[in-house]
């Protein structure tokens, strides 16, 4: 049976997730918690994956219930990790210094936004993949494990007892919505990856030809029953799902079934 396996959220854009055992759905239609916090430089652009590597030397544990942020950060100078409380202006001045330290793009700040979250796609949308498509993709590269490419991927609901690439089936001409529970989710977009899932999640290390290697094994395996010509390309992985108007404020839990409808 299929079934809502893991739910994972990302409370500082970029930086490490964070298991849930469930989840609120945000007004609009993100998990709460969910990039809540962001980076910002003194332009008033996001210090995030695509645009640097020194966010995989950043280890970071969060807890969402005090709001406290321990960070530590590969060949640091720094008395091991250090911790800040995000649930005070002051703590979040005092991260932002820390980030800027080890950054080295001027002056940061670390923002927040409880109500809506940094998430890319406009700040819409709830990312699910299965456990299934993440076992596939680690079978097609030899130093992968299922979890690296979990880490890489960054997805927010992750399904068990489907078949490889079920959320593809969600996008496209006369898709069907699902439910987790009693929520209902929409199929928006297939999710065109960036550089990020390249990089060893630990490391920053590109894996060669990752990207390649990766288009020619979803061309070879791309589902008979999915709509190609919802994908503009094949370096997609991951679906890109909205919650309903009537059903966002519910919640979302581990263990909840997963139900495709007609």
């Amino acid at each position: 049976m299929a079934r809502l396996e893991r739910i994972r959220t990302y409370p500082v854009k970029s930086l490490d997730g964070v298991d849930r055992e469930e989840a609120t759905i945000r007004e609009n239609g993100t998990l709460a918690g969910d990039r809540a916090f962001a980076i910002f430089d003194a332009d008033g652009e996001v210090v995030e994956g695509p645009r640097t590597d020194r966010v995989h030397d950043i280890t970071t544990e969060y807890d969402p219930e005090t709001g406290a942020l321990t960070v530590d950060v590969t060949g640091s100078d720094a008395d091991g990790p250090r911790q800040f409380d995000l649930e005070s202006e002051v703590g979040r001045e005092r991260a932002a210094a820390w980030f800027s330290d080890v950054f080295d793009l001027g002056e940061l700040a670390l923002e927040r936004d409880d109500e809506r979250g940094y998430v890319a796609r406009n700040g819409m949308g709830t990312s699910v993949i299965s456990t299934a498509t993440l076992e596939t993709v680690a079978d097609w590269f030899d130093d992968l494990t299922v979890d690296g490419v979990r880490r890489r991927m960054r997805a927010n609901l992750e399904v068990s007892g489907v078949e490889p690439f079920w959320e593809d089936r969600f996008v496209g001409a006369d898709a069907p919505a699902f439910t987790v529970g009693d929520v209902r989710l929409e199929g928006v977009t297939p999710c065109a990856r960036c550089v990020v899932p390249e990089r060893d999640p630990d490391t920053g290390e590109a894996l060669p030809e990752f990207r390649e290697r990766f288009v020619e094994k979803r061309r070879e395996t791309f589902p008979e029953w999915a709509d190609e010509a919802a994908f503009d390309h094949y370096y997609t992985l991951m679906l890109i799902a909205d919650v309903v108007d009537a059903d966002r404020g519910k919640t979302v839990a581990v263990g909840d079934p997963v139900e495709p409808l007609d």
